[in-house]
């Protein structure tokens, strides 16, 4: 699994891939739906995006993805693959005022601890998740043979075992929908990619249409976010980015304030963000908050205390959940899911749009494989479990730690002794430089996190905390 993970992140795309579809298309146009779309435009002779919302906004905040108010930050894996396949979307971003942030120039921290240079100029993108949505959308959509059809996708028409085309009820505007009817419609298609995100009907669609359904994975974590923007100075500070974990015993009595991030992004904006679990819900006013930041490291009072361009904007998400797409023992040919429609989890580790990224080198390798196209997609959903494992290893298995910790649940030994492990090399990472890169690469899905369990990273851990104890 470790070598076929970083084979996907490293994979370049292939230039000569053929043509196998006449007409493919994607229900949903967000990072997920485009990147899918940018693909699938190499090896289809017409590519359709179905998309409720209005896309021709720039740069506006759209229904169908309510967290984009908050914070985003592209990982260093996410942001080299959507570079491969949309060459000079960073550079574009930072033209239109978005940060590529290397490790000069943000703080990571946790409690009140700095985390160790680990030597290596990995670089994230700080930006505004509507810019960055828009620049994507720009991109493949200005491609020949791609079209945006704006409707809400409804349903699949199937022959012989395999998905032939959608169906669909338009909600854009002019003639029926000005007089509130729907124009409905099927849109015949060679291949379909499901990227509705988390409110993705398609599981359902499946059951009623005498399929199975793929198993759904939900891990309770409610998080709540309250996210803020302050005017950026023409003087700028040293940081462009600063972000702070709190651990179970947090130094800081900052109100429940488990993880604060600070980005500097497009129109000499800093983007803050405060998020609490459960009952800790971070302040809905600009005081509350600012008063909430006053106990955080200093970077985050600074900023703070600038004029304040946004007011402050919340958004609460229940649960992390996945769907086991590999456990459905019946599925359509020609059909793939991809992005939070397979996945979605806890905002905070930032690998939702990463994780989608990688999803596309996952259905390029699968499309280029020579699978037979009319027998269900087995071999992309087994090489997307294999991202989506990685990332959920991350998130969920720190959040479910956090949640058994709290609760004071009985673990088996085997789960114990791995999160004993894993809080060895969090803790360590903050002085020894060597775990420091290792945990940086897992976290920036860069690396599997099964390298964290490396005998020479586990040795360096447990040194690493046995000195700071005698310490």
């Amino acid at each position: 699994m470790v070598t076929l993970f970083e084979s996907l992140v490293g994979a370049e795309p292939r230039h000569d891939a053929p043509v196998l579809f006449d007409t493919a298309c994607v229900m949903g146009g967000s990072i997920a739906g485009l990147l899918a779309a940018r693909v699938l435009s190499d090896r289809a002779r017409n590519v359709v995006i179905i998309e409720p919302d209005d896309t021709a906004a720039t740069a506006g905040s759209r229904p169908g993805v309510p967290q984009d108010q908050q914070v985003h930050t592209l990982l260093p894996a996410g942001r080299l693959w959507i570079e491969r396949w949309l060459p000079g979307v960073s550079q574009e971003a930072q033209d239109r005022g978005a940060s590529l942030v290397g490790p000069d120039q943000q703080f990571v921290g946790y409690d009140d601890t700095p985390q160790v240079p680990d030597g290596v100029d990995h670089q994230f993108l700080a930006i505004g998740r509507p810019l960055l949505e828009t620049l994507v959308r720009d991109r493949v959509t200005a491609l020949p043979h791609v079209s945006v059809l704006r409707a809400r996708a409804t349903g699949l028409r199937y022959d012989d075992g395999a998905v032939t085309g959608v169906r669909y009820a338009e909600t854009g505007t002019g003639g029926q929908a000005e007089r509130g009817e729907r124009a409905e419609g099927v849109l015949a298609a060679d291949f379909v990619v499901d990227a509705m995100g988390r409110s993705s009907r398609l599981s359902h669609w499946l059951e009623q249409d005498g399929y199975d359904q793929p198993p759904l994975e939900r891990l309770q974590t409610p998080v709540n976010y309250a996210t803020a923007l302050f005017e950026r100075p023409a003087k700028l500070p040293d940081l462009d980015a600063a972000t702070v974990l709190q651990l179970f015993t947090p130094r800081y009595p900052s109100g429940g304030v488990s993880v604060a991030a600070a980005t500097a992004i497009e129109g000499q904006q800093w983007l803050v963000m405060l998020m609490g679990y459960g009952d800790h819900r971070p302040g809905r006013t600009i005081d509350e908050f600012r008063a909430q930041c006053a106990a955080l490291p200093p970077i985050f009072s600074d900023v703070t205390s600038n004029n304040v361009t946004r007011e402050v904007v919340t958004y609460h998400q229940a649960e992390s959940r996945r769907r086991h797409f590999t456990e459905a023992g019946r599925l359509p040919a020609r059909l793939v899911s991809t992005g939070d429609a397979v996945a979605s989890f806890n905002p905070v580790y930032g690998q939702g749009m990463s994780s989608a990224a990688l999803h596309a080198s996952c259905l390029a390798s699968y499309l280029d494989s020579g699978a037979d196209l009319d027998q269900a997609a087995t071999g992309f959903f087994r090489l997307q479990q294999v991202v989506v494992d990685a990332a959920w290893a991350v998130s969920a298995g720190g959040d479910a730690a956090r949640i058994d910790a709290e609760n004071g649940t009985q673990v088996p030994e085997e789960v114990r002794q791995q999160r004993r492990a894993m809080e060895q090399i969090v803790r360590a990472a903050l002085v020894d430089a060597d775990v420091s890169g290792a945990f940086n690469n897992v976290s920036y899905m860069l690396r599997h996190p099964g390298t964290l369990f490396d005998p020479a990273i586990l040795e360096k851990a447990a040194a690493a905390t046995e000195e700071a104890t005698a310490g």
